[in-house]
């Protein structure tokens, strides 16, 4: 590849997550259904977190985006992360946090705008099941104020965050960025991110595809939903239509990934599951870094199957940087 600065330029949403452990009492007390990402106002999310303060593990900065960046910075990749935070103490450590882990922002640069930075409460129950409370805060108002397309152009790959089609100028944002893209030969990658954006947001999200990405990545459900077909077979070949190549994720099946010639089938890792958050994204970003860093369709794919094993296996959305590197050392002596 030419000589960039980033693999991967990337835009979404910048929420600090609040890992929270759970009963299902608790959950039934507070009136929040079980197993669902739920939007929820300031309020009623200050109450959430209120009610839960004392069984809070950890905090650190997430959006979908975001942590497949920093999965490709822990592996030694480049990565710039556009996103909108406010001047409040989440917003601050969301720089912050980003930027301990390697990744750019136009966060360091730019003057961070009052109001309140987004949040996400996982609770996660003793079953492994998650439930979470989102609420976007400013990162709801992300528009292309927030591209730096001298960046964009300086990168090999934009990353799209599907969760954006639901926000208006979030929705501007990443057709801009897919449009400067095109202009300036940048390839273009896309994540669904949700079977609910594809369902509720589907007209959006056909006119970000357009007239083709270069990669996608999305599970079997949102794969159907876009298809609006129950047959996965002909899911699959609408997405031949729309894509130059996928990573379609089966769950406890693995995954398929076609590179435009060639179909793979990736086996599952078997794991014990405990917590669910962030496997598609750390996939994302396992496999982005791998098809730019000279790694097979196939072998990035059995490296970003591990990274997701192992972080199911585990509360949180990241790996230790040693662990994902490790899972690196181990696919490139096997090719």
């Amino acid at each position: 590849m030419s000589a960039k600065k980033y693999d991967v330029y990337a835009i979404g949403n910048a929420i600090v997550d609040y890992e929270i452990e759970v009963t299902d009492a608790f959950l039934e007390a507070n009136g929040v259904e079980k197993g669902l990402m739920t939007l929820a106002e300031q309020d009623r999310q200050d109450d959430l977190l209120q009610s839960a303060q004392s069984n809070i593990r950890k905090k650190q900065a997430g959006g979908s985006a975001a942590n497949s960046v920093v999965a490709l910075a822990q592996l030694g990749g480049a990565g710039f992360y556009s996103c909108k935070a406010a001047s409040d103490a989440d917003g601050i450590f969301y720089r912050d946090d980003l930027s301990e882990q390697g990744v750019d922002t136009n966060l360091s640069n730019a003057k961070l705008d009052e109001g309140v930075t987004g949040k996400c409460l996982v609770m996660i129950t003793p079953d492994a099941e998650r439930t979470m409370s989102t609420f976007l805060g400013i990162s709801s108002n992300l528009s292309v104020l927030e591209l730096d397309l001298e960046q964009l152009e300086n990168s090999h790959y934009l990353f799209l965050e599907g969760y954006l089609v639901s926000s208006p100028s979030g929705f501007e944002a990443i057709k801009e960025a897919k449009k400067w893209a095109k202009t300036v030969g940048v390839k273009t990658a896309l994540t669904f991110s949700d079977p609910s954006m594809v369902k509720y947001f589907g007209d959006q999200m056909h006119e970000v595809v357009g007239e083709g990405v270069d990669l996608l990545f999305c599970n079997e459900e949102e794969a159907q939903l876009y298809a609006a077909t129950d047959d996965l077979t002909l899911a699959i070949e609408n997405l031949k239509k729309i894509t130059k190549s996928y990573v379609l994720t089966l769950g406890s099946k693995g995954a398929q990934i076609w590179d435009g010639e060639n179909t793979y089938h990736i086996d599952a890792v078997k794991t014990q599951a405990i917590d669910t958050t962030g496997a598609g994204d750390i996939y994302a970003g396992s496999f982005l870094y791998g098809i730019n860093h000279g790694l097979s369709y196939l072998a990035a794919g059995n490296l970003a199957s591990l990274a997701a094993s192992q972080v199911v296996s585990q509360y949180g959305p990241r790996l230790e940087k040693a662990k994902i590197q490790e899972f690196l050392t181990q696919i490139k002596n096997k090719n």
